[in-house]
């Protein structure tokens, strides 16, 4: 039934009539990175970008940069292996990643000097170090801004959360990441596109209604360009609860059990095959924030947890992706914060180190079978190459057809996407 105006012996104040329009949307979130999409314009764009960020800090010496000739504090446990590179070694707990190095390429050279987790992590997913005036936004934040939206999906989706950095800082919260939940879970569901408390879709489209009729009742007595935008979006974010195409994107059981299989029952295994079926759907930009990494005590189970179920979901989706006909058109990144301290600690650990780490990436043109820089011979520094955080950030932009020279403008003053970086020409030789 359709209600008007007419029919209200209330004056709802501004705070009703948002909370009662958000009410229709199953939570604010959905409808607020949906909002300003049609003034910035959906720019096409032929590339896509996943992220594959190992939350903690991983260590450089027990995965991609192996020292098996330095003594046992440092190499560690595990043993150095080939990979189908010859003269490259990865270390056992990488053997998919190993056979597929002609795929990809390692920055081994990678330096910070930022050991604090969460501004290190701002760090290295956004490129510009953290400062007390204004947070950069995230890579993923700054291509939902250049790219906007494509077939009506969110733009950016962080799987399963989003980490304490991985937002859109001083660009605001329209451009924070869509959270997609656990796809491991049984039984996986999407909050946002899910009614709330079983409500049907025609008891949704009847409080839609209801927005659009206290949307009329406002515009009467205020005159906001807001309020035009209000009721535009909140029926863009209504529209998506109810579409079979958003709903089939984030349905990973249509995948097959043994492509799932090959990905892993975990979280960032099944979180990387949902990301390659969300670029795939429409999807700009797809962060899988893997945690774990931070082994101060006890690394080598530690390193086991976490890189054993990372190395099987990267492999298979390398594989996935160049079946598809994706790899070439998406950068898929795996990042860290930083790394960790050459030598294991009186714990059986190993501490944070951001003098050198290793980051991969693969796709959008990116020369595989690379390994470009190296480390002294116990890890703890760049030895030739030296990369920096600014350095990738100018590559990773560059790749994906923005120009780090751009400008925002926060505060009243303009920041550039990317400073003081130089492009990292090897990863195309």
């Amino acid at each position: 039934m359709r209600i008007y105006p007419a029919e209200f012996s209330f004056c709802p104040s501004r705070r009703d009539f948002i909370r009662i329009g958000m009410a229709s949307l199953g939570g604010v979130s959905l409808a607020s990175l949906l909002r300003q999409q049609s003034a910035l314009g959906s720019k096409k764009r032929d590339l896509n970008c996943i992220v594959l960020f190992q939350a903690g800090g991983n260590s450089q010496v027990d995965t991609w940069d192996p020292k098996p000739d330095a003594e046992a504090e440092i190499r560690g446990p595990f043993k150095a292996i080939p990979t189908v590179i010859p003269g490259i070694q990865f270390t056992e707990l990488l053997p998919e990643s190993a056979k597929r190095l002609h795929k990809y390429a390692v920055i081994r050279s990678m330096y910070s000097d930022d050991a604090v987790h969460e501004s290190a992590q701002q760090y290295v997913i956004s490129g510009t170090k953290r400062r007390n005036d204004l947070v950069h936004p995230s890579l993923g934040s700054v291509l939902a801004h250049e790219w906007g939206s494509s077939a009506g999906l969110p733009p950016y989706v962080a799987i399963p959360k989003n980490s304490r950095s991985g937002g859109a800082g001083f660009l605001g919260s329209v451009y924070d990441p869509f959270q997609s939940g656990d796809p491991n879970q049984k039984d996986y569901s999407v909050k946002d596109l899910t009614l709330p408390l079983g409500m049907k879709l025609d008891q949704a489209r009847a409080r839609s209604e209801l927005l659009n009729a206290l949307d009329s009742r406002f515009r009467k007595v205020e005159s906001s360009g807001l309020l035009d935008r209000m009721d535009q979006f909140s029926q863009k974010a209504h529209d998506l609860v109810s579409s079979p195409a958003a709903k089939r994107a984030f349905n990973i059981s249509e995948e097959s059990e043994k492509l799932r299989d090959a990905y892993g029952h975990t979280t960032v295994g099944q979180g990387a095959l949902l990301a390659r079926r969300l670029i795939e759907s429409g999807v700009r930009v797809a962060t899988v924030f893997q945690g774990g990494y931070d082994t101060h005590f006890n690394n080598q189970p530690g390193m086991e947890k976490v890189n054993i179920p990372f190395d099987q979901a990267f492999g298979a989706l390398l594989d996935d992706l160049e079946n598809r006909g994706l790899l070439e058109t998406t950068l898929v990144l795996v990042l860290s914060e930083f790394g960790r301290t050459p030598r294991i600690n009186n714990q059986a650990g190993r501490d944070h180190w951001p003098r050198s780490f290793s980051v991969a990436l693969a796709g959008a043109g990116v020369s595989g079978g690379l390994v470009v820089g190296s480390t002294t011979p116990t890890g703890s520094d760049p030895h030739d190459r030296p990369v920096s955080v600014e350095d990738l950030a100018v590559t990773v932009y560059r790749i994906l057809g923005i120009d780090p020279e751009g400008e925002f403008h926060a505060g009243g003053r303009p920041v550039k996407i990317a400073t003081n970086g130089n492009f990292v020409h090897e990863l195309f030789s």
